[in-house]
């Protein structure tokens, strides 16, 4: 049975800001600040339900598969600004990580009326992104009980993907449609029920170890070095000579030469100066170590 939404803990009004309108603005931040400390000790609790959460979605990216954040409001948002930044960082495909927000892309600068309500929309997501057996969907709600989410995942689930609910409310409807479950629980809001608060914080940094772990294990990095970017304007083709160059020892003008001759790919530049080969036997190497850098300078 869902449970009353006065009941939920992200409804609750907080006993430290019951005078919050009396507050001086020192005093208001003061208080935002130590609530926002809470955030990170909350989602501690659930570091081992965010690795296996990782782990299931590598196994079905090496499939093939794909990610889907799905979410409405602020949740929503934060599934878009995750999915986005993984195409830059990681020279993701812009179709293997997605975001499906209720209400579509003008719900991302507006409100759209009764868009988080509308179950029909969040069954038809999964079936106009072909969402399957080798997908992921995470479900993001604050409250764990917005229809449009739980009906997203519940017809993921029935198409056989592997479902993943972030929430931050415990015994939530969210749970009962996931098949692993990220409940951090935050606590009351300073401003009742202003989830874009603690619980907007909350799922942004889960998203953060999710999406990030995830790119990690697929070998997306070498050492902490961001060797899969897309050097797509000048901050990030420095970055990119700079990475050449800590790996390789080379010169910058050298960097920028091999960068040149490997299209600007970070990992085959490197390869073709660390293994003294060309572009396409590089690419060849990345290939057969399934994109994994370290194996290909290691073997």
């Amino acid at each position: 049975m869902e449970p009353e939404l006065a009941s939920l803990t992200t409804e609750e009004q907080n006993p430290a800001s019951l005078h919050l309108d009396r507050m001086n603005a020192l005093e208001i931040v003061q208080l935002m600040n130590e609530e926002d400390r809470r955030v990170p000790e909350a989602i501690a609790t659930q570091l081992p339900q965010i690795a296996a959460a990782i782990d299931a979605v590598v196994e079905r990216m090496h499939r093939g598969g794909r990610l889907f954040y799905i979410g409405a409001g602020t949740s929503g948002r934060l599934g878009v600004l995750d999915a986005a930044e993984c195409i830059p960082t990681f020279s993701t495909p812009p179709d293997k990580v997605q975001a499906i927000i209720a209400g579509g892309t003008r719900a991302l600068t507006r409100p759209v009326e009764g868009a988080e309500d509308d179950y029909a929309s969040g069954e038809a997501a999964v079936a106009q992104y072909s969402i399957g057996p080798d997908d992921s969907v995470v479900g993001l709600s604050a409250s764990g009980r917005a229809p449009f989410v739980l009906a997203a995942l519940a017809k993921a689930r029935l198409k056989g993907s592997l479902t993943i609910g972030i929430c931050c409310t415990a015994h939530s409807s969210l749970a009962d449609y996931s098949d692993i479950i990220i409940a951090p629980i935050v606590g009351p809001e300073i401003l009742t029920g202003s989830t874009r608060l603690k619980a907007g914080t909350a799922q942004k940094l889960i998203l953060n170890m999710l999406s990030t772990g995830t790119m990690v294990r697929l070998g997306k990095c070498l050492g902490n070095l961001m060797v899969d970017l897309q050097p797509t304007n000048a901050k990030l083709r420095d970055r990119a000579a700079r990475i050449l160059q800590a790996v390789t020892g080379c010169t910058r003008d050298e960097a920028y030469q091999s960068l040149q001759e490997a299209g600007f790919e970070v990992k085959v530049a490197i390869v073709m100066r660390q293994r003294k080969v060309d572009c396409f036997t590089a690419e060849h190497l990345l290939e057969m170590a399934d994109g994994h850098l370290h194996k290909v300078l290691h073997s």
